[in-house]
């Protein structure tokens, strides 16, 4: 699979040539502060797939975590792009919002349903975990 993204500004591009591991909804308090109050629209593939294509990204990490998420994200627009978990080495976490075509994410499974609100949506048959699965 090649797909395309950008962030909002299109000072940062990006390539990935390579299979999805996994396409999820992560309904954790934490998504939904980065989201705004949804559950973010996630693809994890191998980090080796990933190609910045034009710009840099910023990040930032949680210092006062022991294992903190590392969130990537346009210092011009602050459209956030991707993280890397230590929960998933060798690997890269995209929001599916920054693909250049969206319509390919189809999630599989719903994660951290113990934080889903009222107003989050998870379809009938997709498997949903309170946490992390196995």
């Amino acid at each position: 699979m090649k797909l395309h993204g950008h962030c909002y500004c299109g000072d940062i591009h990006y390539e990935i040539d390579g299979d999805a591991q996994v396409a999820l909804q992560c309904h954790c308090r934490e998504c939904q502060y980065i989201s705004g109050g949804h559950p973010a629209a996630l693809m994890v593939f191998p980090r080796e797939a990933f190609t910045l294509t034009r710009g840099q990204m910023s990040e930032f990490r949680r210092a006062d975590l022991e294992r903190a998420v590392t969130r990537f994200f346009c210092g011009n627009c602050g459209t956030g792009l991707a993280s890397e978990t230590p929960n998933r080495p060798g690997s890269i976490i995209i929001k599916v919002g920054t693909l250049d075509d969206p319509s390919v994410y189809q999630p599989t499974v719903a994660i951290f349903t113990c934080d889903q609100q009222a107003f989050h949506h998870i379809p009938e048959d997709m498997p949903a975990h309170d946490k992390r699965p196995g």
